[in-house]
């Protein structure tokens, strides 16, 4: 367990407003058996929370790389039912939807971890398809994947605010107002994110980089720990002005 704490800047601290809890998970990447524990570190706090309005916000990437995307949206889908839930996209489903639509896509999907989520439905993808199996595969996960997940996958949200706070999957553009960020660099930015220092409107929380251990700045934090490569899935909790990596 990790307590985090911002510099002493003066500035004023980001704050939820009173009587919220916020349970914050990013890139699950199929690790399902990661996602469980974290449920289970998560139901153990909300007994002991009392009358506190609790949100579990999931910050996109649930598929790929890792070995049960399938049972990762099983999971999710079901807590989604009975916990007041934010399913943000990553830039994997967006590449799902993508290759569900054009075959062709399959190559590069593949280099993004595709081929275990194909897997994860029962398919047998060789290493290097060609076309004509990259057509097959994407007729065959059409029809392999329960309608509910597509439904999941289609209503996933770019972006989430609560407070002080700006839940997205990769980060924001720096320099344009958050309420006029686009789709693409929510899901996909990097570099020039990760190296802006100045503070934003809000504070964002995000993931989609990988880092060693939770890397908590003056304007955002970064929560995607690698959870494939590493086996280290990171819950951050915030409640009021205080932020909790476990």
């Amino acid at each position: 367990m990790l307590r985090l704490s911002r510099s002493k800047s003066g500035l004023k601290k980001p704050r939820l407003p009173d009587g919220i809890r916020i349970y914050a998970i990013s890139d699950v990447h199929g690790c399902a058996d990661l996602l469980q524990q974290m449920f289970a570190v998560i139901d153990r706090d909300l007994s002991t929370i009392g009358s506190k309005r609790a949100i579990h916000v999931f910050m996109g990437d649930y598929i790929d790389r890792g070995p049960d995307s399938r049972r990762t949206i099983d999971l999710l889908i079901d807590r989604g039912r009975k916990h007041e839930s934010v399913f943000l996209k990553g830039n994997h489903e967006s590449f799902l939807l993508d290759a569900l639509g054009n075959s062709s896509l399959l190559q590069d999907w593949r280099q993004y971890g595709g081929l275990q989520t194909l897997s994860s439905y029962g398919l047998q993808p060789s290493l290097n398809p060609d076309s004509v199996e990259q057509a097959k595969l994407i007729e065959q996960l059409a029809v392999a994947m329960p309608e509910q997940h597509l439904r999941f996958l289609k209503a996933l949200r770019p972006r989430f605010v609560c407070g002080d706070f700006f839940f997205v999957h990769a980060g924001v553009k720096p320099g344009i107002s958050l309420s006029k960020q686009q789709e693409h660099d929510m899901l996909w930015i990097r570099e020039e994110f990760l190296q802006h220092e100045k503070r934003y409107e809000k504070y964002i929380i995000h993931g989609h980089t990988p880092v060693q251990q939770p890397d908590i700045r003056s304007n955002r934090a970064n929560i995607d720990t690698g959870a494939y490569a590493t086996g280290n899935l990171t819950l951050l909790t915030i409640q009021g002005d205080r932020l909790l990596a476990i």
